[in-house]
């Protein structure tokens, strides 16, 4: 549906200081800022085992709490110290495997049940994704990525990215040295479409990436539909440049660009460095969205829309609907898996400004 077909009428309310431009900021992370920040994003920050709702028609989803819930259990029996006294014991070492690794197709609440064993499981602990654990790895150096993760009970990664084969194979030492200080491990996992079938992540092609470490994980398989999508319209249709920019300028914490200007200026800042982007945004607005026929600059997309996601920061925008943002080819390709997930949060988001 174009713009023009949506000539919105443009709410009157009293205009909020000039929206700032995410491709004025260019910012710099700190590495000590890295791991500080290694905790469930915004959108997680509250999330229980209680508060997943799993789908009635899906046994998998009501297994996979069991399952985390035990193994948070056993993580915080550990950490309980012994009694002091002549005959005092020292704590047991956690039972059952050093790892999980859930199993599923996109928008079945993998992350918000990562999240949950988080919050579940006393500390230390981190929360990160794949490019962001590899990003600590580069900052800090891989001995002293080790030794600080080591004095962690959990590592929580969500997204493990099997599309890097030198990336993954540095990520699956650093996990092995980490079970070999008994660190316990749960991850969620993106691989190779032509590896998954129809939308389904390969538990046993990451078990053999993670080279010697299968062994300790347990795998467990979490079906259904994308959560974001069930019983919902298709992406809402886009605003008018006008529009756009009226809202803007009535909201505090807005930030105003040009969609083919910012996917230009993500190519000089690097992915790590994306969320520092959006400090203190509260709303995204983008004019002229349109179809992005690169691969390199489609994936940078992707991991800002992961961004912006767990930010919960509405998006409001003129130009293609959110759905049409990802040609077919690229749709088809190696990258499939990313390019869905990021079309399911951004019309998402995109919902949520509509809201």
């Amino acid at each position: 549906m174009p713009a023009a077909s949506r000539p919105d009428a443009i709410a009157t309310a009293t205009p909020s200081a000039s929206p700032l431009a995410l491709t004025d900021r260019r910012p710099v992370v700190p590495a000590e800022r890295l791991v500080a920040e290694m905790v469930p994003p915004p959108r997680f920050a509250g999330v229980s085992f209680g508060s997943y709702l799993p789908d009635p028609t899906q046994p998998s989803q009501y297994e996979a709490v069991q399952v985390l819930e035990e193994f948070a259990a056993g993580i915080s029996a550990a950490a309980v110290p012994a009694k002091k006294g002549w005959f005092r014991r020292s704590a047991p070492a956690p039972s059952g495997p050093a790892g999980v690794y859930l199993d599923g197709g996109y928008g079945v609440g993998k992350t918000h049940l990562l999240a949950s064993l988080w919050h579940a499981t006393p500390g230390p602990k981190a929360f990160g994704t794949f490019v962001e654990l590899t990003n600590l790895v580069g900052a800090l150096g891989f001995q002293q990525a080790v030794q600080t993760l080591s004095g962690h009970r959990l590592l929580c990664i969500d997204e493990f990215e099997l599309d890097d084969p030198g990336d993954t194979v540095l990520v699956s030492t650093l996990l092995g040295r980490l079970v070999e200080n008994g660190v316990k491990l749960c991850a969620t996992s993106n691989t190779l479409p032509e590896k998954l079938g129809e939308g389904r992540f390969a538990a046993a092609d990451f078990l053999r990436e993670i080279q010697g470490l299968s062994s300790h994980f347990r795998p467990l398989r979490i079906d259904g539909q994308d959560y974001r999508h069930r019983g919902l319209p298709a992406a809402p249709p886009p605003y008018t440049d006008a529009f756009v920019d009226e809202r803007a300028a009535a909201t505090p914490g807005a930030a105003l660009d040009d969609f083919g200007a910012l996917l230009e200026h993500l190519k000089a800042v690097h992915p790590s460095r994306y969320g520092a982007l959006l400090d203190d945004v509260q709303a995204v607005f983008l004019r002229g969205v349109h179809q992005v026929d690169d691969q390199s600059t489609a994936l940078r997309l992707v991991v800002l829309a992961d961004r912006m996601y767990d930010r919960e920061l509405p998006i409001t925008a003129s130009g293609l609907p959110f759905d049409q943002v990802f040609p077919e080819e690229l749709l088809k390709g190696g990258y499939r898996k990313k390019y869905l997930r990021a079309v399911s949060r951004l019309v998402a988001l995109a919902r949520d400004s509509a809201a």
